[in-house]
């Protein structure tokens, strides 16, 4: 849908890096020092007790080196480590691996098709007047349209995460396009009046699709690019979802304008919208079908080659989220990330409704584009500046501060007449908003280690669709019972909460 639940993907792309995966190795060492490489490999190494061999034994330095320095990458993905503890020549040869130029064509197909259902995430709510008028709704039926994705995303995530893992990638990808392609095709059939329903059935369809959607970025990654490409290649097909918002905000209110004179012409306009974008998804459920598979012929690299192909038998979703669910630092991180999160949401979905209160809707679109353009510089810079600093408190509380500032910034501007402003303070707000979600995430990792960081992750997301629906209907019932102040007041009042929040974690 939005970056929010797609900066998860940066994270899990680089578990099938070669850096982040390290497979037992036997070796010929004494028993003894089998656990000291392990702590050498997984972690720091660890300190010596008084009563141990004098360090300063040329032998043992020579053998702590070895230790402390991580082997090679082939190596150490191999079993035996490439033939060491002498397991024989077959079992010391490196596996063979191949980089194919399919890859960039499953890349492609994806990141495309993950475009468009983000686009009919937002296409209803970023002129919802004009869908109110012309099919005689309220505002409230309207924002429904939007978040029914975040409606179906609670209970889908993990039958989803289970069917990617089990059944793998084509099978996911082929129901994420198929059903993205279905609901577009629906959408054709509804553009009458006294079709809304129609037009809704077609929506829960494109919202189920997100969910096989949503978790593929990181697993395309890793099972087709090499270990020099799995971040740029994650990077790249979160981005498609990110520009298929951008441009959700950006093309309806061109296709079509606000012609309250004349229904038909309205009618025609938004027929141009849906059958354009039911071509494309036709086109690209086709090019799935034709192009992505569960994987290549030969592994990318030495770490897929060892990689089993599903979890273990022995893991289970439902300990790793009760042994989560008991880590209090994690239960104050799932509120204060639902909260900072479901804001985003709630403000993307009635964006219309607040700036057309005092602007042509137009500009609502032109708003909202910069609000997600100015969200992605924010998540890069934020996530850079946290690998560089590792200040995951201090630096999440600074910028979740930062965003309740831009929002009330944001609330105060809109009412000013000047379009300008509005534009930067909307810019502001999206840089921080959206700054935190990669903060939010890396930081639950950080909290939660050693539980799956898939899991994790799924629940942060959860608990975001939550608060996000909570939102929505509250602020859009203050957004049209009174003004877009009183709506964006309420968020503020949550954000504040998520501050005092974040500082107890």
């Amino acid at each position: 849908m939005v970056a929010g639940e797609l900066v998860q993907e940066h994270l899990r792309a680089d578990t099938g890096a070669p850096d982040d995966i390290t497979v037992g190795r036997k070796t010929s060492e004494p028993e003894g020092a089998a656990e000291p490489y392990a702590d050498a490999t997984y972690g720091a190494a660890p300190t010596h007790g008084a009563g141990e061999v004098d360090s300063t034994d040329p032998a043992l330095e020579q053998e702590q080196e070895q230790e402390v320095v991580p082997p090679d990458e082939r190596e150490a993905m191999l079993p035996n480590g490439g033939g060491g503890g002498g397991g024989g020549e077959e079992e010391g040869k490196k596996l063979e691996t191949r980089l194919y130029c399919r890859r960039f064509a499953v890349l492609t197909v994806f990141s495309l098709y993950s475009l468009v259902n983000a686009f009919q995430w937002i296409q209803y709510s970023i002129i919802t007047n004009v869908f109110t008028r012309y099919y005689g709704v309220s505002n409230e039926d309207v924002n429904w349209l939007s978040i029914v994705y975040m409606v179906a995303y609670v209970p889908l995530i993990f039958p989803a995460t289970w069917l990617l893992d089990r059944r793998g990638l084509r099978l996911t990808a082929l129901l994420g396009s198929g059903l993205n392609c279905a609901g577009a095709l629906l959408k054709c059939a509804s553009v009458s009046p006294e079709l809304f329903g129609v037009t809704v059935s077609a929506q829960v369809v494109c919202s189920v699709a997100q969910v096989f959607i949503l978790g593929l970025p990181s697993r395309i990654a890793s099972v087709w690019f090499g270990p020099r490409e799995v971040s740029t290649a994650c990077a790249t097909a979160v981005l498609g979802n990110q520009l298929g918002t951008a441009i959700g905000f950006l093309l309806p209110p061109v296709l079509v304008p606000n012609t309250p004179e004349d229904d038909d012409l309205t009618g025609h306009n938004i027929s141009i919208m849906f059958y354009g974008t039911a071509a494309v998804s036709t086109a690209l459920f086709i090019l799935t079908v034709i192009v992505i598979k569960d994987r290549p012929p030969l592994p990318p690299s030495q770490a897929q080659a060892v990689l089993p192909d599903t979890p273990p038998e022995d893991y289970s979703y439902k300990q790793s989220i009760i042994n989560l669910m008991k880590n209090k630092a994690f239960v104050l991180l799932l509120i204060s990330y639902g909260i900072m999160t479901g804001s985003f949401y709630s403000v993307s979905t009635l964006l219309n409704q607040m700036i057309i209160a005092c602007y042509e809707e137009l500009n609502a679109g032109r708003i909202g584009l910069t609000l997600v353009v100015a969200g992605m510089v924010g998540s890069i810079l934020c996530g850079l500046w946290l690998d560089h600093t590792k200040t995951y408190k201090m630096t999440t509380l600074i910028v979740y501060s930062l965003s309740f500032l831009g929002m009330l910034v944001f609330t105060f501007t809109l009412n000013l007449d000047d379009i300008y402003l509005v534009f930067f303070t909307a810019g502001v707000l999206g840089f921080f908003m959206t700054g935190y979600l990669p903060l939010g995430f890396e930081f639950g990792v950080e909290i939660t280690y050693p539980e799956s960081e898939g899991t994790s992750s799924g629940l942060l997301n959860a608990f975001a669709q939550i608060f996000g629906i909570i939102f929505t209907l509250i602020q859009g019932k203050l957004t049209t019972d009174y003004n877009p102040v009183a709506g964006n007041l309420f968020l503020c009042a949550w954000i504040f909460l998520g501050i005092l929040l974040t500082g107890r974690l």
